[in-house]
């Protein structure tokens, strides 16, 4: 399904110039922007994925991973084709790295209002666009996301952060959670990883989305074996995160594990995960949670103030919470960056 894009710019020649994502693609007629799914037809810009789904599921929040956002609910998770970036060891290639078609094959259906009607039915508390990058969904879901809104839905985007500015501040008022990928901390490392060497743009839309819009948010890294793991980039990471979003933010350094052109890497050491969370809490950041190795203590949650377990994982379930309306239980320290049920119903 095509549908004319909302944030660009008509130049010369029949030219575009895309304004969604950072890249502001100037597209030719008759051919696509970087991601592969917004169209220069006669002039105009027209997203081709507009309602057009290629995965569903019923996710625990836990999953995206959000930790403080709403635990123990339920989200309907949605995505789409294509991606901004190129990531070299992307896990949803198969979808993220695929252009579209005009004609919408290997896609189904869903409007807004159908998603916003399936998350109900299916007993969800919010809607999530993930799997590929939500920001080239924009028409989807900003219309979605308004709807959601209005029906008592929260809202996530799981993305990797590359937007732009105007298209941030055009959807911010409709989006409760912005869990975005810090992927490291260098422009060589983002260049031989995602195809971009400025990812300011990612760290900038970050800080912004949580103070001006008060949009709840969580960082992820995963730690990838002699790219990303140096202490220069993990520290660099963890005092931006301190600084920019606030000691209270959520901080995700997950495992990697050898994909595509990465192949020939090994998985990333526990000691290394662990070494990296001990930079983040050396450096003034209180929830550093390890990911993608179940079972490790540092999924939980823990008091920053007496160090009392808070919240327990297993897997993406929830055996125990002991938060208390944004408190600690045993000492009352107050969990800033943390949303419950209590602090939004």
């Amino acid at each position: 399904m095509m549908k004319e894009a909302l944030l660009y710019e008509k130049l010369e020649e029949g030219r575009v110039r895309c304004h969604i994502c950072s890249r502001k693609c100037v597209i030719s007629p008759g051919k696509k922007g970087y991601c592969g799914v917004r169209l220069n037809e006669d002039g105009k810009l027209y997203a081709l994925t507009y309602a057009r789904v290629t995965s569903v599921a019923i996710d625990p929040i836990e999953k995206k991973p959000l930790f403080h956002f709403y635990p123990g609910s339920k989200v309907f998770s949605l995505g789409t084709l294509g991606c901004n970036l190129r990531c070299i060891h992307c896990q949803n290639w198969q979808i993220a790295h695929e252009e579209a078609d005009k004609e919408g094959t290997g896609t189904k259906t869903i409007l807004p209002a159908d998603a916003v009607k399936m998350a109900k039915e299916y007993n969800c508390d919010g809607i999530a666009w993930t799997y590929n990058e939500p920001i080239i969904w924009f028409e989807y879901t900003l219309e979605s996301a308004r709807l959601a809104r209005q029906n008592n839905l929260y809202t996530v985007y799981v993305t990797n952060g590359f937007i732009s500015q105007e298209a941030l501040e055009t959807i911010a008022p409709y989006l409760d959670a912005y869990r975005v990928d810090v992927k490291g901390f260098t422009k060589e490392f983002y260049k031989k990883l995602a195809g971009i060497s400025d990812f300011q743009p990612v760290l900038d839309g970050a800080a912004l989305a949580k103070k001006k819009w008060n949009i709840h948010v969580e960082i992820v890294t995963n730690i990838i074996p002699t790219l990303n793991d140096d202490e220069k980039q993990l520290t660099g990471i963890a005092c931006w995160i301190r600084d920019a979003l606030g000691a209270d933010t959520p901080w995700h350094v997950t495992r990697f594990y050898p994909y595509l052109e990465l192949s020939h890497l090994p998985p990333t050491p526990i000691q290394t995960l662990e070494r990296a969370r001990e930079i983040g809490i050396n450096h003034g950041l209180r929830f550093v949670y390890i990911g993608n190795v179940p079972g490790h203590p540092a999924e939980n949650t823990y008091c920053y103030n007496c160090n009392k377990l808070l919240i327990e994982r297993e897997i993406y379930g929830i055996t125990q919470n002991l938060i208390e309306h944004g408190r600690c239980k045993y000492c009352s320290a107050e969990i800033k960056a943390y949303v419950d049920w209590v602090t939004c119903h």
